[in-house]
């Protein structure tokens, strides 16, 4: 299956914390860590478990960008990166960063927000991700 999401970062699940309606899957990256939360009907009809591969599904349009890591967020997902594309358009741009692990992350932000974060090629970056906008799948 093809999607239009973005977005697709392959990793291990390391746990699951289960609540009453609903959980939060951790799927390692390889050194970055990135949750979802999901119901708990999709863990147990995915059949998620510890130590089982899993990709990360997330839009674009949902991951914001800091230039540094930003504390007392609720935003559970901080990818640090560096950056290694930027396009503006005509009112919106995509910045993508690439992970330690080589997983890439793109975001759709304003051109306004490129120029007032001084975003470019090569510099470091953080995408920050709300875990109720992540996907979780299985191949």
């Amino acid at each position: 299956m093809k999607i239009s999401a973005r977005n697709q970062l392959k990793g291990t699940i390391t746990g699951i914390a289960e609540g009453a309606v609903n959980g939060v899957v951790t799927i390692d990256l390889s050194g970055n860590a990135i949750k979802a939360d999901i119901t708990m009907e999709s863990i147990k009809e995915l059949e998620l478990a510890a130590g089982k591969e899993a990709i990360a599904i997330i839009k674009a349009t949902n991951v914001m960008f800091a230039t540094s890591k930003i504390s007392g967020i609720s935003a559970r997902n901080q990818l640090e990166g560096k950056i290694v594309a930027v396009t503006e358009g005509a009112v919106n741009g995509h910045v993508a960063i690439e992970l330690a692990d080589g997983n890439r992350v793109s975001g759709s932000i304003t051109n306004a927000a490129i120029e007032d974060l001084g975003l470019a090629v090569g510099q470091n970056a953080v995408a920050i991700v709300k875990a109720t906008d992540v996907i979780v799948g299985v191949e």
